[in-house]
């Protein structure tokens, strides 16, 4: 094994990926599925919510990811803050981390109408998509907010040029 300073899975150099890191956005943990062997979740920083009656939240999905599949299966998910406690979730269902017998075992997780919650959320939002389109290489999930609760998040997990920081 040869240890070097070089990225171990050098990409291309692509001026749009480059521009969406120095955008940065508070991470989200969007989760779905009706029973815990389908579950399905994915970390999302690209997203916003727009106020409205009712209002929304609109994200960039992976669209060969497995929350894709249970967002078109189930048409339900969890949208939920995470916060600096949660950066090694962050990357476990991002898929850059290892996570022994799947990401969903790392924290508790409860089940609720729109899918699997974070027990230690304490923002979360029940959702229903109401489109999925696609939108350059990614899935652009719009929904429509079912429940919503908004605690105290105090150190919210904010992701900017690849790295974790709090706001």
């Amino acid at each position: 094994m040869t240890i070097h300073s070089s990225h171990p899975f050098p990409t291309p150099e692509d001026a749009v990926r480059r521009l969406r890191g120095h955008v940065g956005g508070t991470v989200s943990l969007w989760t779905a599925g009706s029973a815990p062997a389908s579950w399905a979740g994915l970390t999302v920083s690209s997203w916003m919510v727009a106020n409205g009656e009712p209002g929304r939240v609109i994200g960039l999905v992976d669209p060969d990811s497995d929350l894709a599949d249970a967002l078109a299966g189930t048409g339900l998910a969890v949208v939920q803050l995470l916060s600096w406690r949660h950066r090694d979730l962050a990357e476990a269902f991002a898929g850059t981390a290892p996570a022994p017998g799947g990401p969903f075992r790392m924290e508790p997780f409860s089940s609720t109408p729109w899918g699997p919650r974070l027990d230690s959320a304490a923002t979360w939002a029940g959702v229903e998509v109401e489109s999925a389109t696609e939108v350059g290489w990614s899935l652009q999930v719009t929904a429509t907010i079912a429940d919503l609760a908004v605690g105290d998040d105090q150190e919210s997990l904010f992701h900017r040029r690849g790295r974790y920081s709090t706001l």
